[in-house]
């Protein structure tokens, strides 16, 4: 058995006993549904997004630069479309149906990915004569070298040049090339690429009306006032993250070692279950997020089609236009900007002419200025799926056990320290190999364990009357996150000899950076669906998502900033890789504790924007 498997074992069983009694004792019973559905959602999601840079990089062998362009522009459409799922849902259809709807688009969607198409190849041209780089395997079991004569050769950089390893003498090219001597070239099946993005295209879609409308569903669960709405989010957002651990732990091992469509295609059965969860648990909704009455669906439409089909049929056909937008991430950025404009425009309309009361307008502001601080927040956070990622791939010695061991009878270790110790394990033993996509289950397996405390705390806080302000919580979280990594920046010095960091380093980025989340992120759902007006509370939980599009465009660029050089999907030179990650993670930790500081100290002057009482 796999080491992290077995330790997620334990954590989901000593984790979740307890949540599921909070839930079922505490809460109401709808939002087990919720949880489920949104647990298998993000099962897909997230088993997807582990993979997807490693995918991009060493299937497409796309460039840094590249990968982290069309992966920015795939999470931020993933965070922009809400907008549109959440409109269609208010006036509508209802956020039940568009539930349902944008579940069925994702399980078509993720099953696509599961087709992976020619892996691209790479050519070498030196004075005329082309030779083939040879490319095999995935993460850490991936071998490239250059073929010529027949015999596969080592490669390395050197100063001004690319050093050939072992060539011999008599070899038709020299064992250096000089920069600028030599050509690399791509070949790419196009046919795969365009299955490639017409498979995000349609999850786009579908996590755009799936995304907003379940948060609001939950929301609904609870009147205005409830104590319980802050505990019952983040219990549900336990529900995200058990679904993201297990997507990371599974989809991501079954990547890298199996093969890719076996990591993709795992992640469109969760999305399957996740529907199937969510249709049949209907009745324990209460009647919540139906339709509303104006939106009269079975009025005609399109010819024979009423107004529900016709929205459906005409969401469907508008998933050519994100595979068309998806390819060009200089579009995204105009139309993410302009939907951004809209959005503040509209929402400066609310609070100017739509608000009755001055009480009504500080609680509309106090939702901005949130939104604001999650901007910065998952700008910081997602590097993650990128510039992490490949820093844990490219700069992170991955061994969990220095040796193999014995621990109650059970040996562990991986293959290799086995084989060094001797060892031939007969029967049941714990293989301690983590791939680089696995450690992406770190910060969803910290918020196993923390969430159920942080859940407890703030209900222990709000029944006493302690409970910070939303504001001072943001600010608390933009500093753990900054701080997180500023821990790796600190240890540079801790690097051994091939440029790789301890794990235990990046096990700690992802602590800081997921109790910052708990400060953060389920607070501002339950936030956004309790300050906004209750005609527009889904408008405004599409545009607390629209934040996280911003910050997926921009994290996205920053991730091409923490590139390098790579040939065959492997980077060419570790140590050059690492210093340009911890420039740009130093960067990345001191902003984001400097702007943390500035909430921290704003939180003082607005704190009485809430109106709890009043809401109460």
């Amino acid at each position: 058995m796999n080491i992290v498997i077995a330790i997620g074992l334990i954590i989901t069983l000593v984790t979740g006993v307890p949540v599921l009694m909070q839930i079922l004792k505490n809460h109401p019973r709808g939002l087990i549904i919720l949880f489920f559905a949104e647990m298998w959602e993000r099962f897909s999601y997230y088993g997807m997004r582990g993979i997807l840079i490693f995918f991009l990089t060493q299937h497409f062998l796309f460039n840094d630069a590249q990968a982290g362009s069309a992966y920015g522009s795939y999470t931020s459409l993933v965070y922009l479309l809400p907008l549109l799922g959440g409109m269609m849902a208010d006036r509508f259809i209802g956020t039940r149906k568009a539930v349902a709807f944008g579940a069925l688009l994702l399980v078509a969607g993720h099953g696509m990915m599961a087709f992976e198409g020619r892996p691209a190849t790479e050519t070498l041209t030196y004075q005329g004569a082309t030779y083939e780089i040879s490319a095999e395997g995935r993460g850490a079991a991936r071998d490239v070298g250059l073929m010529v004569n027949g015999q596969k050769y080592a490669f390395a950089p050197v100063e001004n040049g690319l050093a050939i390893q072992n060539l011999p003498q008599d070899a038709p090219i020299p064992a250096v090339l000089p920069t600028g001597d030599y050509k690399i070239d791509v070949t790419r099946d196009m046919a795969g690429i365009n299955v490639f993005y017409l498979a995000i295209a349609l999850i786009i879609m579908g996590v755009g009306y799936l995304k907003p409308n379940i948060s609001t569903i939950v929301g609904q669960l609870y009147p205005d006032g409830d104590p319980r709405r802050d505990s019952g989010f983040t219990l549900y957002y336990y529900g995200i993250n058990l679904g993201a651990f297990w997507a990371a732990v599974l989809c991501g091992y079954l990547g890298q070692t199996v093969g890719w469509w076996a990591g993709f295609g795992l992640a469109g059965v969760g999305m399957a279950l996740g529907w199937v969860v969510f249709v049949v648990g209907k009745p324990l909704l209460q009647g919540k997020g139906e339709p509303p009455a104006e939106g009269n669906l079975k009025k005609p439409f399109l010819g024979p089609l009423n107004r529900e089909w016709s929205i459906y049929l005409l969401s469907i056909l508008g998933v050519g236009v994100v595979w068309f937008m998806v390819q060009r991430n200089a579009l995204v950025g105009w139309v993410l900007g302009a939907a951004t404009l809209a959005s503040l425009a509209f929402i400066a309309y609310i609070i100017v002419k739509v608000c009755e009361n001055r009480i009504q307008r500080e609680r509309m502001m106090l939702a901005v200025v949130l939104i604001i601080g999650s901007v910065v927040f998952f700008t910081l956070f997602e590097q993650a799926g990128t510039s992490l990622n490949l820093f844990a791939d490219r700069n992170v010695d991955l061994s969990l056990t220095p040796t193999a061991v014995q621990f109650l009878g059970v040996t562990i270790g991986t293959p290799a320290q086995l084989a060094a110790a001797g060892i031939t394990p007969s029967g049941f033993w714990i293989d301690a190999t983590v791939t680089a996509a696995q450690t992406q289950s770190f910060n969803a397996g910290f918020i196993l364990i923390f969430a159920p405390i942080m859940a407890a705390l703030w209900a222990f806080l709000g029944k006493r009357n302690m409970d910070p302000n939303p504001v001072l919580k943001f600010g608390l979280g933009l500093l753990q996150v900054g701080l997180g990594f500023m821990i790796v920046v600190w240890g540079a010095g801790m690097a051994d000899s091939a440029f790789q960091m301890p794990i235990l380093l990046l096990g700690l980025l992802y602590m800081f950076h997921t109790l910052g989340e708990l400060f953060l992120s389920p607070v501002g759902l339950s936030e956004i669906t309790k300050l906004s007006l209750a005609k527009v509370v889904s408008f405004m939980m599409a545009v607390w998502f629209l934040a996280s599009s911003i910050a997926q465009y921009v994290g996205g660029w920053i991730a091409g900033l923490a590139g390098t050089e790579t040939v065959g999907g492997q980077v060419l030179d570790p140590g050059a890789a690492l210093r340009t990650s911890l420039q740009v993670f130093e960067m990345l930790g001191l902003w984001g504790m400097g702007i943390g500081v500035g909430f921290v100290v704003l939180s003082f002057f607005i704190k009485g924007w809430s109106h709890e009482k009043a809401a109460h």
